[in-house]
């Protein structure tokens, strides 16, 4: 019998590798360039790759606004497994989101009262953070 899914419909053998690389991520202060108020900014580091990562939060809404990259793919996965699937999964096209010259993926989860927007899917960003796994 194989291993069930996670929620979020990754093999626990592969959530299990993107956990142990999350735990590796090097995290450093980001320039301040193009973040938006109220939001938390940094870099994270992985093999010689990096992703600018933004979070955000208000009493509803939590955004994850990453580089379009194996590393910032990797830093949505890690979310996923602690969160949950989001409300919104999408893809800005780049220079479209500030401070995301070459695109992002965003993330979003809030109370639950927003219909489900997947533009993204879970295993295209699944199959780009496999790429940090080496």
């Amino acid at each position: 019998m194989s291993p069930t899914p996670t929620s979020t419909g990754i093999a626990p053998g592969l959530m299990a590798r993107f956990r142990t690389a999350g735990d590796q991520l090097v995290w450093r202060a980001a320039p301040a360039e193009g973040g938006r108020n109220g939001s938390k900014t940094r870099i994270a580091h992985l093999h010689d790759e990096e992703s600018r990562v933004e979070e955000r939060t208000d009493s509803k809404v939590h955004v994850l606004r990453v580089d379009s990259s194996p590393v910032g793919a990797l830093v949505v996965v890690v979310a996923l497994d602690e969160r949950g699937l989001p409300n919104a999964l999408l893809t800005h096209e780049a220079g479209a989101a500030p401070g995301f010259s070459a695109g992002a993926i965003e993330a979003r989860w809030d109370d639950g009262s927003s219909e489900r927007t997947l533009a993204l899917s879970v295993a295209d960003v699944v199959a780009l953070a496999r790429y940090a796994l080496v």
